[in-house]
């Protein structure tokens, strides 16, 4: 994918963020975005949301601060690169060790602006192989030394539909199985 910047990503979001806000008030959203720009308009907009970043914070230096000062939840993931290079950065020596170890700094970061309620994403998919994949879904037990949420994006990824030669939308029934495999492991 291709990134539009934060104006043109505020220009395609505030008239659906105003749709939504009035077919349903009270509905929580969660917005993907990694521009602390977009965060802080959404949020003058429409109030309390979910922010899920796929940079933790990296792609945007005023991101963590200004998602912490106004209090909002936070989806940080972990990825390598951006979306046209972050395959070919899928090199770790064990995988959910590293994750550990930048969650860990994730959360020093976090706790020094004051951002609080935050879920810990592995990024499935995000430079990762579909092996690195199965290890870290195997393993998602190992995350629990955070004590956070942990958010188990699998649907319709390569990590499926590649293992299983099966098309993108055939992927459902297998979804559900390793949906209720996280599950299992908390």
């Amino acid at each position: 994918s291709v990134a539009v910047g934060a104006q043109e990503e505020w220009r395609r979001l505030e008239p659906v963020l105003k749709a939504i806000r009035a077919e349903s008030p009270g509905l929580r959203i969660s917005i993907d975005t990694y521009w602390s720009d977009v965060v802080a308009r959404s949020y003058d907009l429409i109030g309390d949301f979910i922010v899920n970043d796929i940079s933790a914070g990296e792609d945007d230096s005023m991101m963590l601060s200004t998602v912490g000062s106004l209090g909002l939840t936070y989806v940080a993931m972990h990825k390598r690169g951006t979306p046209s290079t972050m395959q070919s950065m899928a090199v770790y020596d064990d995988v959910v060790a590293e994750l550990v170890r930048y969650f860990r700094d994730f959360a020093g970061r976090a706790q020094i602006v004051g951002l609080k309620n935050w879920i810990l994403d592995p990024g499935f998919g995000f430079a990762k192989t579909i092996g690195q994949n199965y290890e870290m879904l195997s393993r998602l037990d190992e995350f629990k030394v955070f004590d956070r949420p942990v958010l188990t994006g699998v649907s319709r990824k390569s990590m499926i539909y590649k293992r299983f030669n099966i098309s993108p939308e055939d992927t459902l029934p297998a979804t559900q199985v390793l949906h209720m495999k996280a599950l299992q492991l908390g």
